[in-house]
């Protein structure tokens, strides 16, 4: 892979799916499925909106670990980020990524208190692609 940064930034981009990974309280990985990050920054840092009320902020206030997967079925590829999720509630990330359409989710707007950020910052990345995979850490 000649450019991880693009290869992996595009790949996010085009997938309508985020399949992220949080750990329980028993210690077993739980897979969700949610809408595409909402802001990007490289391949380093992602933002999902989310539900504070939800079993997934709970989990990633007790352990933050955490990966996100991304794929391409057409040509049956994928990437896997490793790293840590941080729940944030500060109004400044909160407005950053608001979007027209969001108080279906969240009636009481901005300032909802069952609205939440999740911020992923990733350690390392595994690709597949070709029958292959190969797996980098991230600057």
């Amino acid at each position: 892979m000649r450019d991880p940064e693009k290869t992996v930034g595009n790949l996010i981009d085009k997938s309508p799916v985020s399949l992220i990974g949080s750990v329980d309280e028993e210690g077993f990985p739980n897979t969700k499925a949610m809408l595409p990050p909402r802001k990007r920054e490289g391949i380093k840092r992602l933002y999902f909106t989310t539900n504070t009320s939800s079993m997934r902020v709970r989990q990633y206030g007790a352990n933050p670990k955490a990966c996100v997967y991304f794929f391409d079925k057409r040509f049956f590829r994928g990437v896997m980020l490793k790293g840590t999720m941080e729940v944030l509630h500060d109004t400044e990330t909160k407005e950053a990524i608001w979007r027209d359409g969001d108080t279906m989710y969240y009636p009481g707007g901005v300032t909802d208190p069952d609205y939440c950020v999740l911020r992923f910052t990733a350690e390392s990345f595994r690709f597949y692609s070709d029958f292959k995979s190969a797996s980098r850490p991230i600057e």
